[in-house]
């Protein structure tokens, strides 16, 4: 099996990351109605390059990882968030998701972060998983934070130190 190469994105992967990320959207992790067209920029004010790690193999596109702040304050400069995380689906289970994971612990601690969070709706349970082989642990649960396809589900907010 190749090993997931690890890499900031570039500003040629605009394309391709944007279809990847239509691409793997589900209910079972996104909190946004499907993307129709005409779509969106992947990267913008809001999800700059800087902060987007890109997964190949095989020299193919295989997944991101999105990395920022978690909040704009001073007091709060040492926390990164994982704010997004998407496998293309021809690429599961080949290590890619957790090669991402563990690239964005080094990258947090190379820019000077004690700790590193994320969130993930409670039903889903392959990324939670994921994130617990990896040294995350609920740290609070939002109940019923969001309606989706007509059920309530849970925010669960995760972190690690680093």
């Amino acid at each position: 099996m190749p090993t997931p190469r690890i890499r900031p994105a570039r500003p040629d992967d605009e394309e391709a990351l944007g279809r990847l990320d239509r691409d793997t959207w589900s209910p079972l992790h996104a909190v946004q109605p499907r993307p129709e067209p005409p779509y969106g920029p992947f990267f913008g004010e809001r999800d700059p390059l800087r902060e987007c790690l890109v997964a190949e193999l095989d020299g193919a596109l295989a997944g991101y990882l999105r990395l920022g702040t978690a909040t704009p304050l001073a007091c709060n400069a040492h926390v990164r968030m994982i704010r997004g995380l998407a496998v293309a689906e021809e690429s599961r289970g080949q290590g890619v998701g957790r090669a991402l994971l563990r690239a964005a612990c080094e990258e947090a601690r190379r820019q000077g972060a004690r700790r590193l969070t994320l969130r993930v709706l409670a039903h889903n349970a392959p990324a939670r998983t994921l994130y617990e082989s990896e040294g995350f642990v609920v740290e609070g649960t939002l109940p019923e934070e969001f309606f989706l396809d007509g059920a309530y589900v849970d925010d669960v907010f995760m972190g690690r130190f680093l």
